[in-house]
């Protein structure tokens, strides 16, 4: 299966962008949880959202909560991240990633073993 990120480019402060992450190929494994991560240049990657498929629940990072919202669309394997006041600190390369079960680490890299190509947010001051 597939992660083709998209949505990502050049704003300014205070604007909004709508990331999309989209699965294909073997779309009949559901995945349990699909997560967006960014990586900024010279800093490692970071956990900035989480989207548990079967009870819908969200998680958010601190640094995003009340800016940033995760969302799905079941029908076409697909999940948005909501950028709204981006700040310029926001500036970095934003990846989707997936694994079929949900888990409570959910904010570490290191539990996901699908990736999409990642898109790039900048946001100027």
């Amino acid at each position: 299966v597939q992660l083709q990120a998209s949505g990502g480019g050049l704003v300014q402060a205070g604007d909004s962008l709508r990331l999309s992450c989209a699965a294909s190929g073997r779309t009949s494994v559901s995945y349990g949880l699909m997560a967006w991560f960014r990586q900024a240049p010279g800093k490692e990657r970071e956990f900035v959202a989480a989207y548990r498929w079967g009870t819908r629940a969200t998680y958010h990072a601190d640094s995003v909560k009340g800016r940033f919202s995760i969302s799905r669309d079941n029908a076409d394997h697909t999940v948005y991240l909501q950028m709204n006041k981006l700040k310029p600190e926001d500036t970095a390369v934003y990846y989707c990633a997936a694994r079929i079960h949900f888990s409570t680490g959910y904010y570490a890299s290191e539990q996901y073993a699908n990736w999409g190509q990642g898109t790039q947010v900048t946001v100027s001051s």
